[in-house]
């Protein structure tokens, strides 16, 4: 039977965390310990942590004097701690699905090249009980880590949000954790990094994990800025292209596409606030520098001739005529199906 480790990391979430670690210790089919870090919260969550311990030995509690921050949280439990066949890392604010653990093993187990698998993360309000998740077994795909690692840089974001991961920890140690420069989209380019070096497993039709949807998720207040996201991004993609372990022989022509997928991006949300109005509010000029910055060919962009009829226009105008204008959202409609399809393609 394989063994999973799982970390918890906690910051004044332990009113939730018994919901986390219950999700962990009752999956069938693994052999799993549980590693709550409280990163001193300071508000009684280290003694419900504790409590937690006590009742079952495969629960165990380290309890910072100082707050440490989450990506040394993070890799403090995954680099120093565990020692697993696979490892997780999984937020106290959020769950395991029923079986999540276990279906992941057995596809590492059949498939030892690949380095980590993930599948669908089901959003939650955090309202008991759980919501119904999709778990019935439906079969995997293998995607060749290269394949994977240049989907993403031709799409510029992310497809995952962190708890429904599951990593061979070996590969863990062996390429480290999270980027300490990278406190917003470290998640992205260790993901990215793992895929130069080991093929990547997805789960198909199944939700591994639920993540909590509120107000107090770090990332929230985060996106409120659209350009501090947009740079930390790319600095997730170039840390990537950067490195000197980097054997694709394509990565300058791969910088340079997510360098147009992105400012694109910039260039579409800069368009966006002329259709809602939001000129006065949101930071257009911004977007436009970061565009230009990022790309320096904006002039060869559609958004861009788009962005300056908007100007011309005024922003009252191109407010009512927005229904004649392309806008983000169905392009960003089509690059999700366009993902689904990759997806079940299975190349």
């Amino acid at each position: 039977m394989a063994s999973v480790d799982v970390v918890i990391p906690c910051y004044k979430y332990g009113s939730v965390l018994p919901t986390a670690v219950r999700s962990v210790l009752d999956q069938p089919d693994v052999d799993v310990r549980v590693l709550v870090i409280d990163d001193a919260s300071g508000d009684g969550s280290a003694d419900i942590a504790r409590a937690l311990s006590d009742v079952d030995s495969r629960v165990r509690v380290v309890e910072h004097v100082q707050n440490k921050g989450h990506i040394a949280t993070y890799n403090e439990g995954l680099l120093e701690w565990a020692s697993a066949d696979y490892c997780a890392l999984l937020s106290a604010d959020d769950a395991l699905t029923p079986g999540a653990l276990g279906r992941a093993a057995r596809l590492m187990d059949a498939h030892p090249d690949v380095g980590f698998v993930y599948g669908r993360p089901l959003h939650w309000d955090g309202s008991e009980p759980l919501p119904l998740a999709r778990t019935e077994d439906r079969g995997w795909t293998v995607y060749k880590g290269h394949s994977w690692l240049r989907r993403r840089f031709a799409l510029g974001d992310g497809c995952i949000t962190s708890p429904e991961v599951v990593v061979r920890t070996s590969l863990q140690r062996k390429l480290g954790g999270y980027d300490p420069e990278l406190r917003h989209t470290g998640d992205i380019e260790m993901w990215m990094r793992f895929a130069l070096h080991a093929d990547v497993g997805y789960l198909r039709g199944v939700d591994q994990a639920y993540y909590r949807v509120h107000g107090q998720n770090m990332s929230a207040a985060y996106y409120a800025s659209v350009v501090a996201d947009l740079r930390q991004r790319l600095a997730a993609y170039t840390a990537i292209t950067d490195r000197p372990d980097n054997p694709l022989a394509d990565k300058s022509e791969l910088d340079r596409q997510v360098r147009r997928v992105l400012a694109r991006d910039a260039l579409r949300r800069a368009g966006r606030a002329f259709d809602k109005g939001r000129v006065e509010i949101d930071p257009v000029e911004e977007l436009v520098d970061f565009a230009r910055e990022s790309y320096g060919e904006i002039d060869s962009l559609p958004e861009w001739h788009t962005l300056r009829l908007r100007k011309r226009l005024g922003a009252r105008r191109a407010r009512v005529l927005s229904p004649l204008v392309l806008t983000a959202p169905a392009r960003r409609v089509r690059q999700h199906v366009r993902e689904l399809r990759w997806q079940r393609s299975g190349i």
